[in-house]
């Protein structure tokens, strides 16, 4: 009997520095549906990688000295070495610097830019560097970024737009037919209220301001926004092709069955990515759900703050397994769930060495005592009728 596909994705880690804990959080959680799929009896396409262009990073490059090429390539080493450390069993790690996906998002571009979907015009508002995100001064919070709560910058220069509001409507029946497409509920209420219905603007899909990613072939001067590049990620490597030869890989697998994503993107993944692939005539993923951030304290992690946890540091004292445990039990699907020291050595403590640890010890005993030491085959435990 043929397996039934499935295909799970994990939102591409930014390579503009080392993943914290917060981050490999997403990828264990994955891996764990994956595995869990796999053991019941599911053909599992587990994909993830790292997302390599934008200004970001191109930034970052200039200051430490070195190209952009050679700034991704270090810090998607120290992702894939992390995301390996967690045991995770990925199928396909991907590169948005790989020259397969470029040619990709460069044909898309195009595709979209001759059907009518995508125009030139001239950028002018407040673009937030660390999302790579444009805003309105209407959507700002306090003159800042209402996702991220930086400051945003101004911004002004020659893009290209996608029609947004084209596909609006056709988002909304989708989000209304397929109830499950964006989970958990309160995800998809925030992006109804706060996106949908007050009207979708234009989406700015070129730069002319840097120079760090795809070429817009046909135009030079323009790269591709890195959200339109980084979102394809999703079919071009899982063989798909603007052309319409798509492989038997992408045929099998395609749509994907769920997008894990953190909540503080959602917007992209629910948004944007349907509405490109409405545009492009390719169905849309089953489900996007929007997973909670792990906190530190009180807030967020962040590097500024100087309160970022690495996983590779908290393999070192704990081990992997242990790790895995803890952020699996701890975060919950629709709050925020909390990461210290203190609770992982309770939690370590009580569930793992005192619960399994004690169930392991008894059950030991208990094979020496009633079998010999051998643990019994199936054969024992068949039911014989009286």
């Amino acid at each position: 009997m043929e397996k039934k596909p499935y295909y799970i994705s994990t939102a591409i880690a930014y390579t503009s520095a080392k993943p914290h804990i917060g981050n490999t959080y997403e990828i264990v959680l994955a891996d764990a549906i994956a595995r869990y799929k796999r053991m019941t009896g599911y053909d599992v396409y587990f994909q993830t990688g790292t997302d390599e262009h934008g200004q970001k990073i191109q930034e970052k490059a200039e200051a430490a000295g070195i190209t952009p090429q050679q700034h991704v390539d270090k810090v998607a080493g120290e992702v894939k070495a992390i995301w390996d450390l967690m045991n995770t069993t990925y199928d396909k790690f991907i590169r948005t610097t790989d020259p397969m996906h470029e040619k990709k998002v460069q044909k898309i571009f195009k595709k979209l830019h001759d059907q009518g979907d995508i125009y030139k015009g001239a950028y002018k508002g407040k673009y937030c560097k660390p999302c790579e995100s444009f805003w309105t001064e209407s959507q700002l919070k306090d003159g800042c970024c209402p996702d991220c709560g930086r400051p945003c910058v101004d911004a002004e220069e020659e893009a290209y737009f996608f029609k947004m509001s084209k596909y609006a409507d056709r988002l909304m029946k989708h989000i209304e037919e397929h109830p499950e497409f964006i989970q958990p509920e309160s995800r998809k209420n925030e992006m109804v209220n706060n996106f949908l219905k007050p009207g979708l603007q234009d989406l700015c899909v070129s730069r002319t301001s840097f120079s760090w990613g795809i070429p817009v072939d046909f135009d030079p001067g323009h790269v591709v926004y890195v959200w339109l590049d980084a979102l394809t990620n999703y079919i071009t490597f899982c063989g798909y092709d603007p052309d319409g030869n798509h492989d038997e890989h992408y045929k099998k697998f395609w749509p994907a069955d769920v997008h894990l994503i953190g909540k503080d993107i959602i917007r992209f993944h629910t948004i944007y990515w349907p509405i490109f692939l409405m545009a492009l005539g390719e169905p849309l993923p089953k489900q996007v759900f929007g997973h909670p951030w792990l906190l530190v304290g009180d807030g967020k992690m962040s590097k500024s703050l100087g309160n970022v946890i690495y996983a590779d540091d908290l393999v070192r004292l704990f081990g992997v397994d242990a790790v895995r445990y803890y952020v699996l039990h701890e975060m919950p699907f629709a709050n925020d769930g909390v990461l210290s020291y203190e609770l992982l050595c309770e939690r370590i403590n009580s569930d793992l060495a005192n619960v399994l640890g004690n169930l392991v010890n008894r059950t030991i005993a208990m094979t020496k005592k009633y079998f010999g030491g051998i643990v019994p085959g199936e054969a024992v435990w068949e039911h014989h009728p009286a």
